[in-house]
């Protein structure tokens, strides 16, 4: 078991541990949660032996094997597959003295050798590592595509991988979602179900922890809360003791008279009737979940739009796609006031690109589009956080948008997003992905949109704020698409599903669970197909082969300045890496030492800041690379 006993743990001048105790059994299924910056991902790698207690002591089975997921991924040659098996370490070392063994001639070695790779299973390992690649998204023929082909998203999900097919005594994943789709977060939810070790998982999907844990450590006010059961028994049982906080449950009482007020006014006006039940849904829940999320910082809450014109925007028969090639044809699809949409399908169908021609980022090809000359976009999509001025405050963002509000108002408006204090005059640059990711959501909400289009929203937010998002939507009364991983939010927030798949959008008949059916089902058929397509004739030989020598030259460019990009992400790790281990040692803070932590903590700052905007500039070549190879891939 893992034990840790009267623990202390300092970070630079912040204390995240203090006289604090944990004990955790094998076998067993923990959820870490807790606000950012509490000692999370701290205590992972106090786990993982990468830092030291200040006091007390922590113990492990001296036996245990420890799978965690790798945070950088070089760019290599090697085949993806290759890759993930290149994680398991014992493999590749009796592999590689197998093969001395076999040039020296060594029967008894050789032999030997074999039994050994036998009983770790090693004569499985690659259609293990198919298996696991194939779950989470790769294709056979991407399988064996080069490390340094995939953008960064998909390497974290090689890197997973990599941590799946070890054997392991214990798993420690920190976010293992980021960085996934729907569907693939239902695959991967299923494998660690199964999985017979000891798990610690780090997760602001609180439907990915309710499926998976059996426990739950929260980390506050540097202590290590013990807590039996799921993440919503958690909640529950934490609602119940800040009930008996007076303001928190007022708090409460207030939104809920709200929401049921609204519900008891318009659950009959076919206008509002779905808004409503959307808003019941929320209710009927919200006493299990709002009291647990009472303290929070965040108080979203959505303006109400100045118009609400019906319809806001018409399609008949509309194709959009990319180039000269359509990725989605025929669309029918009118959307109106309190029309609360979640659009479901398999990665790459083709989901963004219907919340791009949405938000006018594309244009469409062919048929009827029609948008009311009163409509409001409200689009929130990653890409959006690079339009943020890094050199601005948040104030300033805000005061360009309403240059004859008071102050104060604006103040107090950026409050509700987390935007305390010294942080609403503090440079953008330094903010975190999530910090970023709340101030694009406040300057959305200002604009006050009656079209609200979110793909993948809930990215760098934790909890409280997904929390905040969630009960936001409610409120809203305009016209909503959402596309999102997040089951829990797209379950409260939508009253509809579409679902997008073979170049088509049509309303989905179901629930999430049904999604998840219709997922398997189609699995199924395609292997069928997989069967069948061997039977087909060869393509044109010759179309193929000019189609190819066409996607090197356009491509070969776009690979020298990736390759430059890597290659300095590579050597600022490095230095990061450099700086974390200066950082780590005590004597650096002493009073003699102001000067060089002031001098260590800039260059950490400028070398993470440079990071970030190489690897966002890797990401846009990347896209650009993808759609060239999307364009080839149709014309075959």
């Amino acid at each position: 078991m893992i034990s840790i006993n009267q623990a202390q743990l300092i970070r630079g001048s912040k204390t995240l541990l203090d006289e604090t105790s944990l004990t955790i059994y094998p076998g067993h299924k923990v959820g870490l949660v807790g606000a950012n910056g509490t000692g999370k991902s701290s205590l992972l790698a106090l786990i993982l032996g990468k830092i030291s207690l200040d006091k007390g002591d922590i113990s492990l089975p001296s036996g245990w094997q420890i799978a965690t997921v790798a945070q950088e991924t070089p760019a290599l040659e090697v085949s993806a597959l290759e890759y993930v098996i290149d994680g398991d370490v014992e493999y590749r070392e009796l592999e590689r003295q197998l093969h001395q063994a076999q040039a020296d001639d060594n029967g008894n070695a050789i032999a030997h050798l074999h039994g050994k790779i036998d009983a770790i299973g090693g004569y499985a390992i690659r259609s293990r590592a198919a298996s696991l690649l194939a779950g989470l998204g790769f294709s056979e023929a991407e399988q064996s595509n080069p490390v340094r082909s995939f953008s960064g998203g998909w390497r974290m999900r090689l890197n997973l991988a990599q941590a799946l097919l070890c054997r392991s005594d214990l798993l420690l994943l920190d976010e293992p979602t980021n960085h996934l789709d729907l569907d693939t977060m239902y695959w991967l939810e299923g494998w660690i179900k199964a999985y017979q070790g000891t798990l610690i998982l780090i997760s602001h999907d609180r439907d990915f922890i309710d499926g998976i844990v059996t426990e739950i450590i929260h980390v506050e006010n540097h202590k290590l809360n013990y807590y039996k059961g799921n993440y919503t028994a958690f909640e529950r049982i934490r609602a119940e003791r800040m009930a008996q906080q007076q303001v928190a449950f007022e708090r409460q009482q207030k939104e809920r008279a709200h929401m049921q007020s609204f519900v008891d006014r318009f659950r009959y006006k076919a206008s509002k009737a779905k808004q409503a039940q959307s808003r019941l849904k929320a209710l009927e829940r919200m006493a299990e979940l709002l009291p647990s999320q009472a303290d929070s910082q965040f108080h979203m809450a959505f303006l109400e739009p100045e118009t609400l014109p019906n319809p806001l925007v018409t399609m008949e028969n509309v194709s959009v796609g990319y180039g000269d090639t359509e990725i989605l044809k025929s669309v029918q699809l009118n959307l109106v006031p309190g029309a609360r949409i979640g659009l479901l399908g398999r990665n790459g169908a083709g989901k963004s690109t219907l919340i791009k021609l949405l938000s006018e980022e594309l244009s469409p090809m062919k048929g009827k589009y029609e948008t009311n000359p009163g409509l409001n976009i409200g689009y929130f999509a990653q890409h959006q956080l690079e339009s943020l001025r890094l050199d601005d405050t948040p104030l300033q963002h805000l005061s360009r948008l309403a240059p004859t509000t008071r102050e104060q108002e604006l103040r107090n408006f950026l409050g509700c997003y987390g935007f305390n204090g010294d942080m609403v005059l503090s440079p953008v640059r330094p903010f975190s992905g999530g910090e970023k990711a709340r101030l694009v959501l406040a300057l959305l909400v200002w604009q006050r949109p009656n079209l609200l289009l979110l793909d993948e929203p809930t990215n760098h937010l934790d909890l409280e704020m997904r929390h905040a998002l969630t009960m936001a939507l409610q409120s809203f009364e305009g016209a909503m698409i959402i596309v999102s991983h997040d089951r829990h939010l797209l379950r409260l927030s939508c009253s509809d599903y579409y679902l997008v798949d073979g170049g088509q959008v049509r309303s989905f008949d179901g629930d999430l669970d049904d999604y998840h059916q219709w997922l398997l089902d189609a699995a199924k058929s395609a292997n069928r197909e997989e069967v069948s397509a061997e039977a087909k004739p060869a393509q044109d030989k010759k179309l193929q082969k000019r189609l190819e020598a066409e996607l090197r030259q356009k491509l070969s460019p776009m690979r020298k300045v990736q390759l430059k990009l890597e290659k300095a992400q590579q050597k600022s790790s490095t230095r990061l890496s450099e700086l974390e281990e200066m950082l780590a040692d005590m004597s650096l803070y002493e009073a003699d030492n102001k000067a060089k932590l002031t001098q260590v903590l800039s260059e950490r700052t400028q070398l993470t800041q440079a990071l970030e905007e190489s690897e966002m500039e890797w990401l846009e070549v990347q896209e650009s690379i993808e759609e060239i190879e999307q364009e080839v891939r149709s014309a075959l």
